[in-house]
């Protein structure tokens, strides 16, 4: 039996005592409303009828044409809402958090889409939201900071460490310790103390559960190969999740950034250590000090040291592999996605388009490879243009 909060030996609360009360409190919350008639009535009206749910899976016949080999098709959770995977999770518990009585809400965000996606929330159901972001993002990704001042949140650029994901979160950390009494923490991805991880999982897990009703469209059960973008995990494990009792092979594209020196990448999976780090047992960069190492990607949301534990405990058990994919890898894709499909991808996304430009070339036609395309990239243009 799995102990509770654990994937295996990764997951655990490793948390400020004054946090805990919080967690059990979210905990018990998170239970009674998953399973409250109305709260997923009120869930499901707000996913169709805001977010846009469901999103189409589009076979990509240019894209395939030019990989060479098995089938190319997208889950386009880019057309989702505010234009990725995101809102499905913020909607999901800025919902609880509303009806937990909470009415100040605080997020981390890298990439921005995720506090985009918040501060989308936070203004659909009345409530103030907070979003600390790395200063060096809020450079990188600075329409994102627009559309989160537009929707009525403050922004709140963090200048400590590396001034990306890492610190913003520990920031957000820092605030949460403080303000539990009034404030939830929207955490963005499958990170963080339990029942962060699984709750997150199961909020994205829309994403694979609509895959599964729309592949027979293509006259497709299960498809081959299932390729999702690795950060902290959540969209990866939104698609991942359902099928994971199939037959299906799930493939995590890491951040390969510049090449394999500390401060280079953000390969957790492929190059880091156990560890534990925000809340949780997981892999992440480390030096021989078993200090967090600096992270890099070209994109944001990749941008982290770490991983989510429910996909440690995957690559341990083997039930999925991990792969990387550098900067100028992930830009060709991204320009090529655009230039034949008419789709301009996050550049998130664009990790996982690039290695199914790998991998397609190697299986026969008669396979069939589902990317989960996360997110749009417009938010990326000024950076692809730069590099």
């Amino acid at each position: 039996m799995r102990k509770r909060g654990y994937f295996g030996i990764f997951g655990g609360q490793f948390v400020p005592e004054l946090l805990m009360p919080a967690l059990l409190e979210l905990e018990q919350a998170y239970e009674k409303y998953i399973n409250d008639v109305q709260f997923k009535r009120e869930l499901s009206y707000l996913f169709k009828n805001y977010a846009g749910r469901p999103t189409p899976i589009y076979y990509a016949k240019n894209f395939t044409r030019i990989a060479g080999g098995a089938r190319i098709l997208l889950k386009r959770e880019d057309l989702n809402h505010t234009g990725s995977h995101k809102l499905n999770n913020c909607l999901g518990q800025a919902l609880l958090a509303k009806n937990m009585g909470k009415k100040r809400i605080i997020a981390e965000t890298g990439a921005g889409q995720h506090g985009v996606a918040t501060a989308t929330a936070c203004a659909l159901l009345g409530l103030e939201c907070h979003v600390y972001m790395g200063k060096e993002d809020t450079i990188r990704q600075e329409l994102n900071v627009f559309r989160m001042k537009m929707l009525g949140t403050e922004v709140i650029p963090v200048e400590s460490g590396t001034q990306t994901l890492k610190d913003a979160i520990n920031e957000a950390m820092r605030d949460w310790v403080t303000t539990v009494k009034t404030t939830h923490y929207i955490i963005g991805s499958v990170v963080g103390p339990h029942p962060f991880p699984i709750m997150v999982r199961n909020f994205q897990s829309i994403i694979g559960q609509e895959a599964l009703q729309q592949l027979p469209e293509y006259g497709i059960d299960i498809p081959d190969y299932i390729i999702a973008c690795v950060g902290g995990g959540s969209n990866a494990m939104g698609i991942f999740h359902p099928f994971v009792d199939t037959k299906a092979r799930l493939i995590g594209v890491e951040a390969g950034g510049r090449g394999a020196n500390v401060g280079d990448h953000s390969s957790s999976l492929g190059r880091g250590e156990q560890g534990v780090f925000h809340g949780k047992r997981s892999y992440f960069l480390q030096n021989e000090y078993g200090q967090i190492s600096p992270a890099h990607s070209i994109a944001a949301g990749l941008d982290y040291p770490g991983v989510g534990p429910e996909h440690a405990y995957y690559k341990e058990t083997g039930r999925a592999q991990y792969v990387s994919i550098t900067d100028e890898e992930a830009i060709y894709a991204y320009k090529k996605l655009a230039r034949e499909e008419g789709i301009i991808p996050a550049l998130e996304s664009a990790h996982a388009l690039a290695y199914a430009l790998k991998l397609a070339p190697t299986i026969p036609e008669s396979q069939t490879i589902l990317i989960n395309l996360s997110g749009r990239g417009d938010k990326d243009i000024i950076t692809t243009k730069i590099n």
